[in-house]
């Protein structure tokens, strides 16, 4: 643990790094496994392989860093000799002078980092505009970059038509120009490709890099088909996946590139732009379900195999962990007596979650206001009291840092103006906050104020319901949490209320068969009793969890839960 820290430590800004506690042990040592997050709470880590995680505090006072102006690269002239250069350079690649012009590629010379000033190429975002987005720059003689102004967004969109219906998106700006030459329009992602997305964990540092998507969330609902012809290696491949999974697969088709070609300017210098324009019409769905041989998932099973089992991601409390765990893509229901702690459990795990994963999620409760719902998860953040009492409350200071924290880390979802509350709207909404924040979870407390059928066809209206919210679950591979009141439950003969279950919810049966995991907080109607029962009572995948009961602690005043045998130190 010492030897992991004394690296993070010294890190100065989020990135992936090797693991300093198991990447020597490894096949493949330079395998980048630690995600580091630094934000005012402190400087996380953790390691998808080996699972080593912790928090380093800061000594000193966190101190809000204060935003530099946006500084906007200006337009470059550049002398004949220098686009000379350029045009030779771009001549070996298969890429003519015309569409150079047509896209504002510059010829000019470049200080690097590293390597002295070389003669480079200049790719320019918002080249129709006096005062562009951003220069790319990339070394002619040597393959090396650096850039002016900040690129947020797609490279090559003032090119496209106004009525283009298939989005063809690539990895690189010579790709783009690569696909022109074959008469095809695309745009290149302004920061590359990710370090390997697994199939376990996310990394949460990557998740600023994808704001381009949500400023072209028009063009991209408005496009029938999306093409990701990215680079035939372990980032370009990340890439797509997360693409696909913040635009939705269905849309989504990929490009397979021939043996020898890496991308789409490699095809273009090997072969030709018939070629190229053939495989980009050749390109294929992103699997939604299908046959597969098992060579396709040999890193999914070299993972399983360094992994154990490849539980989810833990839930904070080591006395939950062996009977539940969160995995992406899943559903689970949590159920409960009225008064029992199903919000504030849900709540728990959320800040737990953000806390130790830096994840983000949607909220949709509908009954608490947003305003009190803040001031419960700042009590879970401090474990401190928000409200005057017995108990010492929490500072203004304390107060506004946590607020920080959720600013950061959550998103609510609240109906304001009196019509009825659609599944499907809460859905549309959710999936905007997938593609803007890159969240990971939502919780909708309770079910009973979206709108469903009533009468016989309440049965139907609830199973199709769950379906949905299920198919969404899958398709942008987050986690939800959907809490459900049980019927009305009545002692047993010793004077005690049973644990309700997933068939003792009100509505319909479907809520036990469309549950991948079913969770009930208990506490028995003896509303004193502050060690509530969590019980399992449903895990579909036995890698996820399993049925069983764990008892946890409850904390009245700042409904924070805990392991029975943790003493909480509050910072």
């Amino acid at each position: 643990m010492e030897a992991v820290e004394s690296v993070v430590r010294n890190m100065t800004q989020d990135g992936r790094i090797k693991c300093p506690a198991c990447g020597d042990t490894r096949k493949k040592k330079s395998q980048k496994t630690m995600g580091v997050t630094i934000n005012g709470e402190g400087t996380l880590y953790n390691c998808f392989h080996c699972g080593i995680s912790g928090k380093i505090v800061p000594k000193k006072p966190y101190i809000e860093p204060v935003s530099a102006p946006v500084i906007r690269p200006k337009k470059h002239t550049r002398t004949p000799e220098q686009n000379e250069h350029l045009y030779s350079f771009l001549e070996k690649r298969g890429i003519s002078k015309d569409i150079a012009k047509q896209y504002g590629v510059i010829g000019g010379s470049k200080y690097f980092n590293g390597s002295g000033e070389l003669p480079s190429v200049g790719f320019v975002y918002g080249c129709n505009s006096d005062e562009p987005e951003a220069i790319k720059w990339r070394g002619t003689e040597k393959k090396c970059f650096t850039q002016e102004g900040a690129a947020q967004s797609f490279y090559g969109l003032e090119q496209l038509p106004e009525d283009i219906e298939t989005l063809v998106i690539v990895e690189g700006e010579l790709d783009v120009l690569a696909l022109a030459t074959a008469g095809i329009p695309s745009v290149s992602c302004p920061n590359g490709a990710p370090q390997k997305v697994s199939i376990y964990e996310k990394d949460e540092s990557e998740d600023t890099k994808y704001h381009y998507v949500w400023e072209s969330k028009d063009l991209i609902e408005k496009v029938s088909k999306i093409i990701f012809a990215v680079d035939k290696d372990e980032p370009g491949e990340a890439l797509a996946e997360e693409l696909a999974r913040r635009i939705g697969r269905a849309k989504c088709w990929e490009v397979k590139w021939p043996d020898g070609c890496k991308d789409a300017n490699d095809v273009l210098i090997k072969h030709d732009k018939e070629t190229l324009a053939t495989l980009i019409e050749d390109a294929v769905p992103v699997p939604l379900v299908g046959v597969y041989s098992a060579e396709d998932y040999d890193d999914q099973v070299d993972l399983l195999y360094d992994k154990g089992n490849g539980k989810g991601v833990s839930t904070g409390f080591s006395t939950l962990d062996d009977l539940y765990t969160i995995a992406p893509g899943q559903l689970s229901v949590v159920t409960g007596l009225p008064g029992s702690g199903k919000s504030e459990f849900c709540d728990a795990l959320l800040v737990n979650l953000a806390q130790k994963e830096g994840w983000t999620f949607c909220i949709a409760s509908f009954e608490n206001p947003v305003p009190t719902h803040i001031a419960k998860l700042s009590e879970k953040i401090t474990g401190k009291p928000f409200f005057s009492g017995p108990t010492e409350r929490m500072t203004k200071e304390e107060s506004k840092e946590a607020r920080k924290f959720i600013k950061d880390h959550f998103v609510f979802l609240e109906q304001r103006d009196g019509s009825a509350i659609k599944i499907d709207d809460l859905l549309e909404r959710t999936r905007l906050a997938v593609m803007r924040l890159g969240c990971r979870g939502v919780v909708i407390d309770p079910y009973n104020y979206i709108e469903t059928s009533k009468g016989d066809k309440e049965h139907q209206s609830i199973s199709a319901m769950l379906t949905r919210v299920a198919a969404f679950a899958k398709a942008y591979d987050i986690h939800v949490w959907f809490v459900a009141h049980p019927a009305k439950m009545y002692p047993d003969p010793s004077g005690k209320t049973p644990a309700p279950v997933g068939m003792h919810i009100s509505g319909s049966a479907a809520w036990f068969a469309k549950a991948d995991c079913g969770i009930t907080v208990h506490r028995s109607g003896d509303y004193d009793n502050n060690q509530p029962e969590i019980h399992c009572w449903k895990s579909r995948f036995k890698w996820v969890g399993r049925i069983g009961m764990a008892k946890l602690n409850y904390d009245v005043p700042t409904g924070r839960f805990s392991d029975i045998n943790e003493n909480w130190e509050f910072d």
